[in-house]
Formats: C-alpha cells, sequence, structure tokens
C-alpha cells in the first residue's frame, strides 16, 4: 500500500520511527545511485559517533516499534514542592551518557580515493542543540571549505534548520545542494507538506553526467517494503503536531482515502 501523502509522510517523523527510515533511505539511495556511478566511483556508508545525554538523548535510541502508545510526552517537566521529608522516595530521572551513531553516504573516486560528494539526512538530534548539533556543524564546515560538494536531505519540520542564507525562505522540508565550484551559492529546494519532493541533480566533477535522484519514489519503495502502513495509526495525529492549516488538509487527505 503506497504512502497517502504526496510528498514527505509526517507520520514518518515521530521518534519511534525515524531512526528506522534514517537507516533505509540511506540504503535506498546507496542502491539507486551505486550502479549508475561504477566504475568511476563508489558510494560509502559512513558513520559519526559522539556521545550524547540529559536531554539531547530523548531524541535518539529509541527503538523502531509501534507507534501505538501514547503520544504525549512521557516524562512531562513538574515542579514538586517538597513540604516535608516524604516517607517513600520521588522517582527522578539522571542523565545518562548514550553512543550515537548516525550513518552518512560519501560518493568516493575509485582512481584516488577522493570524497566528491557528500549526502547527509538530517535527525533531530541534529537540529537541536547539544552535541549532536554541534559534530555535525563541524563536519558540515570542514565540507564546505573543501572541495567536495555537499548534498543536505532535510525532511524533518521540527528543530533549527542549518543555517543559510535564505532571504526569508521559510518551508516544511528542505534540500541543499551546494556544489564547491559554485560557493558561497548554493541551490535549495524548499517544498511543504502538500508538495512532492522535488528531482534534483547528484553534483559529481564537471566531466561527468549527473544522475538524477528521484527522492520521492526512493521513499514510497522504503515506505511499501518496510510496511510502514501496517504500523502507522493515522486515526491520530502526527508528531510533531501539525499546523492547523496542515493538519485540516491532512485530515482531508486521510478522510478521502477512508484511513480516518
Amino acid at each position: 500500500m503506497p504512502s497517502p501523502f504526496p510528498g514527505m509522510n509526517p507520520y514518518l517523523e515521530h521518534p519511534d520511527f525515524w531512526s528506522g527510515v534514517h537507516h533505509l533511505l540511506i540504503s535506498e539511495i546507496l542502491r539507486t545511485l551505486a550502479p549508475q556511478l561504477r566504475p568511476k566511483y563508489i558510494v560509502a556508508v559512513e558513520v559519526r559517533i559522539y556521545e550524547t545525554s540529559g536531554e539531547d538523548s530523548l531524541l535518539v535510541g529509541i527503538p523502531d516499534v509501534v507507534v501505538q502508545r501514547p503520544l504525549t510526552a512521557t516524562n512531562p517537566k513538574t515542579n514538586v514542592t517538597v513540604a516535608a521529608p516524604p516517607s517513600q522516595p520521588l522517582k527522578v530521572t539522571v542523565p545518562i551518557p548514550e553512543t550515537v551513531k548516525q550513518g552518512y553516504l560519501e560518493i568516493r573516486e575509485v582512481e584516488t580515493k577522493e570524497v566528491v560528494t557528500a549526502i547527509e539526512i538530517l535527525s533531530p538530534v541534529n537540529k537541536r542543540s547539544g552535541e549532536g548539533r554541534k559534530a555535525y556543524e563541524k563536519k558540515r564546515q570542514k565540507v564546505l571549505g573543501s572541495s567536495t560538494h555537499l548534498l543536505e536531505i532535510d525532511l524533518l519540520r521540527s528543530g533549527k534548520p542549518m543555517p543559510f542564507f535564505s532571504n526569508g525562505i521559510q518551508s516544511d522540508y528542505r534540500i541543499l545542494v551546494c556544489r564547491s565550484d559554485r560557493r558561497p551559492i548554493a541551490d535549495l529546494y524548499a517544498f511543504n507538506l502538500q508538495h512532492t519532493i522535488p528531482k534534483f541533480s547528484l553534483p559529481l566533477k564537471s566531466e561527468d553526467v549527473e544522475p538524477v535522484l528521484d527522492l520521492q519514489a526512493l521513499l514510497n519503495n522504503m515506505y511499501d517494503v518496510a510496511g510502514y502502513e501496517m504500523r502507522i495509526d493515522y486515526t491520530r495525529e502526527p508528531v510533531p503536531a501539525l499546523s492547523e492549516t496542515d493538519a485540516a488538509w491532512a485530515d482531508a487527505l486521510l478522510r478521502e482515502q477512508g484511513l480516518r
């Protein structure tokens, strides 16, 4: 069963699902690009590792299971005034360091081993303050100061977008294609919930024919193969929540397809 949304499915942004979506989408991109880039290039999967704790750790390490549990906050902040020593201890949560592994792709020239293009799919931990964002920003600045192209895919509505000079452009989702030979100018594909994800060319060396990446087709295939239609309850609201206008649009769309 295909995804009921024409573009990005907002239910896939739920913390229970996103780590799996991130992994599967990287795999889909690799599977699609690798045959087109041979024999000059290989598509390598790399992993960035860092430690996080405290509030930042709440965004990672969540198993990719069902979305049937309550979608409200499970660890609300409540101020408790202790008038007298309690007869029983209070339950509190302590920050525990957590090792985070985040995958990304590199297009490398076989002969020279040069990294020609870096492909990044952002996760919630990249878009909130903390070690995850710091680690990614450091990597991003390194790439932008090199001869490597950067392809940055942001399919998450929540969090703070990565910086670029946009003249006030706002959108739910973003794809940034930043060619090393055109910096500081880059191509930004900005789109919203109602839009199909735009196709774009993967930057390579100037003498190469650039393959077109159809991220929408890859996302749809991933949704179908992984059986997300059996794991998502469309009678409930997505997490993060939609704006009032988008919620009304999504409600009408889901009712039209018999999912509500």
